[in-house]
């Protein structure tokens, strides 16, 4: 049996580590071993953080060993920087659940009206400006379809306007997780794509997101087949 690479998971924003551990511990089953990565996700920008994640690294992991990275929501756009600043590290494969790949509608909301409510996340991140994804990075994405979540008042708002204005978008194009639009979880440089019936935090606890994640991992793609059953 081969060897798995070490996977790094990092949450969410207004999260902490410990939302990761559902997830860690059926990875752990399926033979992975896991560190779920802590980072301040309003004080501090996402150059801080992945400088931070490369320095935890440096301090607990050998270089020529490969990792492998699963990221929630923002914790995919801090892959994303991480990967392209620190490219001396040998990346297995990443997979992003719920990450708004291009920006998010709901965070350009909150940060026109609190800003601090984002806090320091917003620049080079939810803003959609965040690093441009390696070409040598395989990169899965997980995205969800059940309309639950914080977010939801602003994409409700935001899906009438769409519905009222000049060029309405497809019901496809306005679906989402009650935080971010599958649509935003979208990047052209991914390996493979699903979507699965699930809310932006249901995705952390639910078991087929952990079974497509592993075998992501695994393979490199997701199993398609097990979706249309």
């Amino acid at each position: 049996m081969l060897q798995k690479n070490r996977v790094i998971l990092i949450h969410g924003l207004h999260q902490t580590a410990w939302i990761m551990r559902p997830l860690a511990k059926r990875l752990q089953m399926a033979g992975f071993n896991t560190h779920q990565y802590g980072y301040r996700s309003m004080r501090d920008g996402i150059k801080t953080n992945s400088a931070r994640l490369n320095s935890w690294l440096e301090q607990n992991h050998q270089p020529d060993e490969p990792i492998d990275l699963v990221g929630h929501s923002l914790g995919g756009l801090i892959i994303r920087d991480f990967v392209a600043q620190y490219p001396k590290w040998q990346i297995g494969r990443c997979v992003t659940l719920g990450t708004p790949h291009v920006g998010s509608v709901c965070a350009d909301y909150i940060w026109r009206l609190t800003p601090a409510i984002v806090g320091r996340s917003y620049i080079d991140a939810l803003d959609g400006t965040v690093a441009t994804l390696p070409n040598h990075i395989t990169l899965g994405v997980i995205a969800g379809n059940r309309p639950y979540g914080l977010g939801q008042m602003f994409l409700q708002y935001h899906n009438r306007k769409q519905r009222k204005s000049d060029k309405p978008l497809l019901k496809e194009q306005l679906a989402h997780d009650g935080t971010v639009y599958i649509e935003e979880t979208k990047i052209e440089a991914a390996a493979d794509h699903i979507v699965m019936p699930v809310s932006h935090t249901g995705m952390l606890v639910d078991k087929q997101v952990a079974a497509q994640t592993c075998y992501f991992l695994q393979h490199g793609h997701f199993e398609h087949e097990t979706l249309n059953r």
